[in-house]
């Protein structure tokens, strides 16, 4: 398999636009919010002070990383692009290092990333693009920074959505990473795919073995069903989602989830506000328009049947709802057909959500003052 190549263009920092920064229609409080997952598996009478204290710290290094380039004047998409690379990077989340394996024993990886607008420091991306999706991934380290390596490239992507060696192979030529196969396997979510399906644990597949930065107690969730998320909100008002997955485990082979369904699993908009009074507010406090992403966790297939990412926006513009009440009507709705999990989401005022229909999500926010706050189980706050 190939090595690591120069880093691009497209994977090098966005910086502030100069002829946007000259001439600001909207100064916005950077915030960033994240998830490590959710699930019905999480649970505080099963785990230990150090394995939540691990959860908890991997969150705050999540955190840590993304705010660092917003504070710096960066985009809110690489914002939420670095938070989400460090949980890909970490075993004990279900994105790339940590992803959980199908019933034939192999990681297919998904990712997705969209904007409520182009970022800045790229205007010639058309507006209409939105987003970027990918699917069935088997050989990329980081899955979400080839979605923003291909969302920068619509001369050469002009899709929206792309999957497997193809896609790797475009990543590949844009400076990403592609590493061999085994560079995803894990012990333990190894054990978990193979006890779940009833066969011996060993013996290992060839060229796998475990790993000294795998952690060395049983991870806090089995057999989880979450994926990693980051929403960011930069100082020019621009909401960037990005979310990654290992996907379920012992999935069927081929199995396309909600990360990578535009609508389901994320989504970010931006839109006009409507109605007399209502422009003439926003009109006061210099904001014409209202924006809002998020992001999903949990049984995806029930994101897909309701479209709740896309669900959260729309009863906010349509319904004129808050982000949070939008937001927990969608988890209800999830909730009521059985779905479970949770989301985040982030409006262009810095309001967050967290709502979750299970006993845990992992999750944090951090803001102006450069704390990280994380928490875990379904009764906590965020701290």
């Amino acid at each position: 398999m190939s090595a690591s190549r120069p880093s691009s263009l497209a994977e090098k920092p966005l910086l502030p636009h100069p002829e946007v920064e000259s001439k600001p229609r909207h100064h916005a409080s950077p915030v960033l919010v994240i998830h490590g997952g959710a699930g019905i598996s999480i649970s505080r009478e099963k785990s230990t002070p150090e394995q939540r204290e691990a959860y908890k710290e991997a969150l705050r290094r999540a955190l840590r990383a993304g705010y660092a380039v917003l504070q710096a004047g960066g985009e809110a998409m690489d914002a939420a692009i670095a938070a989400v690379t460090v949980m890909e990077d970490c075993p004990l989340f279900n994105a790339g290092k940590g992803a959980v394996f199908n019933v034939d024993g192999k990681n297919e990886l998904e990712a997705s990333l969209m904007l409520s607008k182009p970022p800045a420091s790229h205007p010639s991306i058309p507006a209409t693009r939105r987003g970027f999706a990918l699917t069935l991934l088997t050989r990329v380290r980081n899955p979400s920074k080839v979605a923003r390596a291909l969302y920068l490239s619509p001369d050469l992507v002009p899709h929206v959505l792309l999957s497997g060696s193809n896609a790797e192979h475009i990543g590949e030529q844009l400076g990403e990473q592609l590493v061999d196969p085994s560079y995803f396997w894990t012990e333990k979510r190894w054990k978990e795919h193979r006890s779940a399906l009833g066969l011996p644990e060993t013996p290992y597949p060839p060229g796998t073995s475990p790993s000294p930065d795998e952690p060395t107690s049983p991870f806090l969730d089995q057999l989880p069903t979450g994926t990693v998320g980051a929403i960011a909100l930069d100082a020019r008002g621009c909401i960037s989602c990005v979310t990654s997955t290992g996907g379920i485990t012992n999935k069927l082979v081929g199995r396309i989830g909600d990360t990578p369904s535009m609508g389901s699993g994320f989504w970010a908009e931006q839109w006009e506000v409507r109605g007399r009074l209502r422009r003439a507010w926003r009109k006061m406090l210099g904001k014409r328009e209202r924006a809002v992403g998020v992001s999903g966790t949990g049984n995806g297939d029930y994101f897909i049947r309701q479209a709740s990412a896309a669900a959260v926006a729309h009863r906010m513009r349509y319904n004129h709802d808050s982000v949070s009440k939008a937001a927990k009507h969608v988890v209800e709705d999830l909730r009521r057909d059985g779905g479970v999990g949770g989301l985040i989401a982030l409006d262009d005022e810095g309001n967050i959500a967290m709502p979750l229909d299970c006993p845990g999500m992992y999750r944090g926010v951090i803001r102006r003052d450069g704390v990280p706050k994380v928490a875990i189980f379904n009764d906590e706050k965020v701290e």
